[in-house]
């Protein structure tokens, strides 16, 4: 049998700690999965141990193709790449379950020498009659009753309800410990379990013998994973037990909530999918914040911007909050909104033209490249994700007669609309250094001091034939960014519209 490193029990809190996440590749990553690898690898970090990704893949019938490779892609984009996986290596691979099938048998075989697993021939359709009769019955317990406990193979042929190949069941006794101590939520109880499949049909392990023997083999001392799992520890410290190994430490974090306290899913909420944020122009930095401050309160009182290295340095399980955090859109929107304004101008052009690359626009030449930069600044303040750029500043990346302005925008301006462009363009001609300073001096003599509009008004339609919008970013700076011959062109077309 293979040998595992030891995991021994240790009075000291911060010796080093072994964490690992384990998702399934059965479609896109959910958010509760950079959650998890989140506290994972912050003890890890605070303790001077290991973060391990470990790819569970026994369902074969439910992978879906890719899904692993968004796993490794989203967690290195959060920052939160591990430091032992199926891309890194590590000691103590293979991390892919479906690696390591011959790993599980021998600890299988030792159940059932040991009494403490045996062999069960019912097909699928028997256990669904038998659930549905328990069901209707109103029985107390609901599960496997047993039938092919304590019989051959031959003797079990000879009942209804029989299969070829059998599964293996661990065989639950009845006086089955049923509170654990829990790093969270201190001594914790669970219900009973029935005799759980361990060994499937086609060989595979299922779950729960799995984790057991992978947790024991990668030396992994703390098990983190959220509360819908303490139905199953008992089952996994009685394989511990059975087996002769060394138990982790096991915390279960409180499940996301949508804001109505439903558990968030894919299926009901778009932001349940981790690669969702990343599409919609979310930063990195930001989503692991605001993971940060779901069921945990701020570093410093008060103050909810933080960084990951904050974050290990003060780590304590136990200021986790074990009721179920809400996934504050709101808050995650402010933060990110908050990192895009207090970020480099220049960095910030660089991750929009990143993120238009993610989402297949065509790659941006020198001039459109200092066209983005320039515009950046404009649009900083008024940003709350990346994706709002491009909208705010398509009028820049357009061609001259491309740029035409809706009915309704058009129906807005005031009447002397005309005057104000003609009086704009003779202020425009030759204008020279063609600058927002100097743009908005020679604007506001020719309209506003000398023909007498408001600045609302006088304005307003210079705006309207710049970017064919009655909204847009800084006016002076943007025609600036577009240069003289531009500006000129759209003023020009713009007015013979009119």
């Amino acid at each position: 049998m293979t040998e595992a490193i030891s995991t021994p029990k240790t009075a000291d809190p911060l010796a080093p700690a072994r964490l690992r996440v384990a998702p399934s590749p059965t479609g896109d990553p959910h958010v509760g999965t950079a959650y998890m690898a989140l506290f994972d690898k912050a003890w890890a970090r605070r303790t001077g141990g290991a973060f391990v990704l470990r790819i569970e893949d026994t369902d074969q019938a439910r992978l879906v193709p890719g899904s692993e490779e968004q796993i490794y892609d989203s967690l290195e984009w959060l920052g939160l790449a591990p430091d032992e996986g199926p891309q890194q290596g590590g000691s103590f691979g293979p991390y892919r379950q479906s690696e390591r099938l011959d790993t599980y048998r021998p600890f299988v075989e030792q159940l059932i020498a040991d009494g403490h697993a045996y062999y069960c021939w019912c097909s699928s359709e028997r256990l669904k009659e038998m659930r549905e009769q328990q069901q209707a019955a109103k029985a107390d317990v609901i599960g496997y009753d047993r039938l092919c406990l304590g019989k051959t193979k031959e003797e079990r042929a000879q009942l209804p309800g029989f299969q070829e190949t059998p599964v293996v069941r661990m065989l639950v006794p009845d006086d089955v410990e049923l509170t654990f101590d829990d790093l969270i939520n201190g001594s914790t109880a669970a219900p009973r379990p029935d005799d759980q499949v361990i060994l499937k049909t086609d060989g595979f392990p299922t779950y729960h013998m799995a984790v057991v023997v992978d947790d024991h083999l990668m030396g992994i001392t703390h098990v983190v994973r959220g509360q819908e799992w303490i139905s199953s520890t008992p089952k996994h410290l009685l394989l511990y037990k059975w087996l002769g190994l060394p138990a982790p430490r096991f915390a279960h974090m409180p499940l996301i909530r949508n804001t109505d306290k439903s558990k968030i899913s894919k299926r009901k909420n778009p932001a349940a999918r981790l690669t969702w944020f990343r599409e919609q122009g979310y930063l990195p930095e930001a989503l692991l914040n605001f993971l940060m401050l779901l069921g945990y309160p701020p570093v410093v009182e008060g103050e909810e911007v933080q960084s990951f290295e904050q974050f290990v340095a003060a780590f304590d399980w136990t200021k986790i909050n074990s009721g179920g955090p809400v996934f504050d859109m709101d808050k995650l929107n402010w933060l990110n909104g908050h990192y895009i304004r207090t970020m480099p101008a220049e960095d910030l052009a660089a991750r929009i033209e990143t993120y238009w690359a993610e989402q297949g626009q065509p790659a941006l030449d020198d001039e459109a490249r200092r066209l983005l930069v320039g515009a950046t600044p404009l649009i900083q303040e008024r940003m709350v994700t990346l994706a709002e750029a491009k909208d705010k500043l398509a009028f820049l990346f357009a061609e001259d007669a491309s740029i035409s302005a809706p009915d309704e925008v058009v129906a807005k301006l005031a009447d002397n609309a005309p005057d104000a462009l003609d009086a704009a363009l003779s202020a425009l001609e030759g204008l020279e250094p063609f600058d927002a300073e100097t743009i908005q001096a020679s604007l506001r003599a020719k309209l506003v001091d000398d023909l007498g509009i408001k600045p609302k008004f006088a304005f307003a339609p210079v705006r309207v034939g710049i970017t064919g919008s009655n909204v847009s970013p800084p006016l002076f700076e943007s025609m600036e960014l577009l240069g003289h011959d531009s500006s000129i062109k759209r003023l020009r077309n713009f007015r013979a519209s009119l």
